[in-house]
């Protein structure tokens, strides 16, 4: 198999450099997290923010978090199977489609972020901590972060380019 660089260089793998960035700044900031804090011992910000070290063995909102820590593989599973897909849909994407690939290669940042503390250390580290008075949002991390905004555009450009696109 011939693989034509060229080619390659025009399409949505373009914008890799994205999710290595994205993966960076989420694998330093748990680290510097697991270090710096104490777990469950929250460090206030501000009135609404907190710096708090949890460990997460499930999926968004600690789903399954409770289980006999088969969701651990089955997290990790589904990262690489969603990650395998991005690649692939950023093959086929033309780089100039800007937003679509930002959208994609932060949600693989984020994913990936997450699957390396899924397998290196069975949880995922999280430790943003947003709340009003006694209500508090659940802990998150950088991945989350990007995954969400990533899931955002994607939606955005779902809606409102794609027919723009698709007319052109």
């Amino acid at each position: 198999m011939i693989v034509d660089v060229n080619r390659l260089k025009q399409t949505g793998l373009g914008w890799l450099w994205l999710a290595l960035l994205v993966l960076i700044l989420d694998q330093a900031s748990k680290q510097l997290a697991d270090a710096l804090l104490e777990y469950a011992r929250p460090v206030t910000l501000l009135p609404v923010f907190d710096l708090t070290l949890l460990y997460n063995k499930g999926a968004a909102f600690s789903f399954l978090s409770d289980q006999g820590g088969w969701q651990r593989w089955f997290f990790s599973a589904v990262a690489l199977g969603v990650g395998g897909y991005l690649l692939h849909w950023l093959s086929r994407t033309p780089k100039n489609e800007r937003l679509l690939c930002v959208s994609l290669t932060l949600i693989l940042g984020g994913a990936l972020g997450n699957l390396i503390d899924r397998l290196l250390l069975g949880h995922v580290i999280d430790f943003i901590s947003l709340h009003w008075q006694q209500y508090y949002y659940p802990a998150f991390n950088i991945a989350d972060c990007a995954i969400t905004v990533g899931a955002v555009l994607l939606i955005w450009d779902a809606l409102f380019l794609e027919r723009r696109r698709s007319s052109s």
